[in-house]
């Protein structure tokens, strides 16, 4: 017999995500600010956590994630039992899709909102629908514009990634209002730690007003943990109850879980940060703008940098690279013009704001 198996076709609806890159050819010492993690890498406690649980790797971990959940309802007063933790929040958020979506569904996002959110609908069976923005901010008259009797969820990253703009928390309240009931809003905030807007609300206030949304956060970023996959939701006890019956047993391993306890433990690590990337972010905005280019306002680690044109950013990016730097194109997100930056050290905006400054100049 001939032939092989045959995968659904909404698998070959998407293309693969493609992270930011790590390395370049012929370059020893590579400054990497392609996938907006923590400048600082991760806390001294969470690195000495993880090698604590060496002698214990033949073990299952806790299933149920419990000490971490609790960590968290800690660190951020939250009731632990609405708490479900994951590989990253990107496990969540696909749990969430399949649990709530499927064919015959719709999910709405933003134009320029995270591929993460339309790679798993697609995948699930679910027609995405986009709705416009408002100078690369989520509009919530637009989003609401897109529901139909098909839609069952609605997603927003706030901050948003790439673009790093924010919605105000009365009209994210508004958007729940206007919503039906019966469609899930799923707010990402992924970057909220970065967030220093004293109105500003990740999430807390609507899943604990309704049983309708869910908020979903990381320790990818200020936690400095991407590279243990660890995430987490918080929502209404029906909600995680379908979570819990979603996610895989051991979804959480124990060394990141132990890493994620000692990194919400660590003194001032919170502060310190986003102290450094507030402060850093504005200097090396105010750099690039200086080297002639645009710069959109930005609540997270990073910046988005408009070079004008898709071939003015692709030549950018290759000069940067020949300076050993590596930011991230963002043309899949339909910026081609644009460039995005993670906000690292001192010296490492600094050296990328001078290879901008040296390509403004030549290409001026």
């Amino acid at each position: 017999m001939t032939g092989s198996p045959a995968a659904r076709p909404a698998v070959f609806s998407v293309p693969p995500y493609v992270g930011g890159e790590s390395h370049l050819r012929g370059v020893s010492r590579v400054i990497k600010l392609s996938s907006n993690e923590g400048a600082f890498g991760p806390p001294p406690g969470a690195m000495s956590a993880f090698q604590s649980v060496a002698p214990k790797l033949h073990r299952y971990p806790d299933g149920g994630a419990v000490e971490l959940r609790h960590a968290i309802g800690r660190f951020f007063d939250l009731d632990p039992s609405r708490i479900v933790c994951g590989n990253g929040s990107d496990d969540l958020i696909s749990l969430l899709i399949q649990s709530y979506g499927g064919p015959g569904t719709e999910l709405i996002m933003s134009r320029h909102g995270f591929l993460i959110y339309e790679i798993a609908a697609r995948l699930a069976g679910m027609e995405v629908r986009k709705a416009p923005e408002r100078d690369l901010t989520a509009d919530v008259d637009a989003l609401l514009a897109e529901v139909t009797p098909a839609t069952r969820l609605v997603f927003l990253a706030n901050p948003n990634n790439p673009t790093g703009t924010l919605v105000p928390s009365a009209d994210i309240a508004r958007l729940r209002r206007a919503l039906p009931s019966h469609v899930l809003l799923v707010l990402d905030a992924a970057y909220a730690e970065y967030v220093e807007d004293s109105d500003y609300d990740p999430g807390n206030g609507l899943v604990d007003a309704s049983e309708n949304t869910v908020m979903t956060r990381t320790f990818s970023k200020m936690f400095g943990l991407g590279g243990l996959r660890l995430g987490w939701a918080y929502a209404s006890p029906a909600i995680v109850d379908v979570l819990n019956r979603t996610r895989m047993p051991f979804n959480v391993s124990g060394p990141a879980s132990a890493a994620g306890v000692a990194a919400l433990a660590e003194q001032g690590w919170v502060e310190r940060s986003r102290s450094h990337n507030t402060r850093a972010r504005a200097e090396l905005s105010a750099r690039i703008e200086r080297a002639g280019f645009r710069v959109w306002p930005s609540s997270a680690n990073f910046v988005l940098a408009d070079l004008e044109t898709s071939d003015r950013a692709v030549a950018a990016d290759m000069h940067l690279r020949s300076r050993g730097i590596i930011v991230r194109q963002v043309a899949a997100y339909g910026l081609p013009q644009c460039l995005r930056i993670t906000i690292g050290t001192d010296d490492e905006c600094a050296a990328v704001a001078d290879a901008l400054d040296e390509f403004g100049q030549r290409h001026a």
